[in-house]
């Protein structure tokens, strides 16, 4: 997890756009996110926007809510807490697939046995022993120590400065409404993001409670989708985009072969952003805005005065969107209890992972230009080292 190496590329500066970091939901898979960030900082990349639903949010906050110089130091002492109760001794002793699988398994069976440190616990009595309608018959965990360690990492006076632009996404539990808590949004409106807030988008049920906010109950974004992709796009028609999109399940994989690998795939097609539709949805935006330009064009002198035409040029204008997706791909020992593995050996392979593909997608220049050819969304996405561009 060191910052620099010899061997590592110059920086980069990206395009000018306004930049913007999307970081996917996946439990313990999230300190590929905190790899990918560091690396990007290597790059002269930090975001004016950062958007995230559960441990993405976490994530997201401890960015957002630290001075540059201490992001990935407060990014590192996270990963470090909750990975600390992990069988750590027998590490340097697995070997090989199978070995590590059984090591994998065995560490998240005591996980969700324990709980994570500074995250969540077992309720002590278990939730079937409480009354129903408490608040502790709803999850077998409790995430009161998440709490305290938001508190302590993350410092919520700067978040509401706004100074970068924070979105966290979260379910509502009686009405299935999603919704963004979004630092810029609150500040027109005299609120503040605070704790619960990003507790709310990690409240994956039947595992975690529920969070109350403002009356409301919310669960975790994941739930209805898990990537705040989409609300970055409808939020932002002005100005161009740069976009880091961070996911930690991939919508590609190969057939299962064993009924492990099938629970596996179930939980990555299920988690998965789905990007290529998002994009596909985005062209035809394109395409309809486009031809209304061009109807406009054809429109003689006489009807461009008329306030119809104006709100159509109003509507058909566009901003360009880059997107550079990286996707953690899972190695051929993990299955479907990856995403709550918080060993420190997971820990520290996921974070060098994000910092690979970072450094690899920095290699390739292409995302730096605007897009070419009229096209207003371009996506580059990193796949088995090669950057491949899917233009739409």
């Amino acid at each position: 997890m060191d910052q620099r190496s010899p061997d590592k590329p110059a920086a980069t500066i990206p395009a000018q756009a306004q930049r913007v970091l999307v970081l996917q939901g996946g439990g313990a898979l999230g300190s590929y996110q905190a790899g990918a960030y560091q690396a990007l900082c290597h790059h002269d990349f930090e975001p004016e926007w950062i958007a995230g639903i559960s441990i993405g949010a976490i994530n997201a906050a401890i960015i957002a809510g630290n001075p540059r110089e201490k992001r990935v130091g407060k990014l590192k002492e996270f990963w470090e807490m909750v990975s600390s109760a992990s069988p750590r001794p027998w590490s340097p002793f697995v070997q090989g697939d199978h070995a590590r699988s059984v090591f994998n398994e065995t560490s998240a069976a005591l996980i969700a046995t324990f709980g994570v440190p500074g995250f969540f616990t077992p309720r002590v009595p278990p939730a079937l022993l409480w009354p129903p309608g408490s608040p502790q018959s709803q999850s077998y965990y409790d995430t009161t120590p998440l709490r305290a360690t938001l508190e302590r990492l993350v410092d919520f006076d700067l978040i509401n400065e706004a100074k970068i632009r924070l979105s966290v996404g979260a379910v509502s539990v009686t009405s299935g409404n999603f919704r963004y808590f979004d630092n810029v949004a609150f500040r027109k409106m005299g609120k503040k993001i605070g704790p619960e807030h990003i507790m709310a988008s990690g409240a994956l049920p039947p595992g975690f409670p529920s969070i109350e906010i403002e009356g409301d109950h919310y669960w975790d974004g994941g739930v209805a989708s898990n990537t705040p992709l989409d609300y970055v796009l409808d939020a932002e028609t002005a100005r161009d985009l740069l976009i880091f999109q961070v996911d930690l399940f991939s919508a590609r994989g190969p057939l299962p072969q064993t009924l492990a690998e099938a629970a596996e795939r179930e939980k990555d097609i299920r988690y998965s952003s789905r990007t290529r539709m998002n994009t596909d949805k985005a062209k035809k935006v394109h395409d309809a805005k486009k031809a209304v330009r061009e109807l406009i064009a054809k429109l003689p002198d006489s009807f461009k005065g008329d306030p119809l035409v104006a709100t159509l040029n109003e509507a058909a204008k566009e901003n360009t969107v880059t997107v550079v997706h990286l996707i953690y791909r899972s190695k051929t020992h993990e299955a479907s209890s990856k995403d709550y593995d918080f060993s420190r050996l997971g820990m520290v392979e996921h974070w060098a992972a994000g910092e690979r593909d970072v450094y690899t997608s920095m290699s390739h220049r292409e995302w730096l230009n605007r897009p070419q050819s009229g096209e207003s969304m371009v996506t580059y996405d990193l796949c088995d080292n090669e950057l491949l561009t899917i233009k739409k």
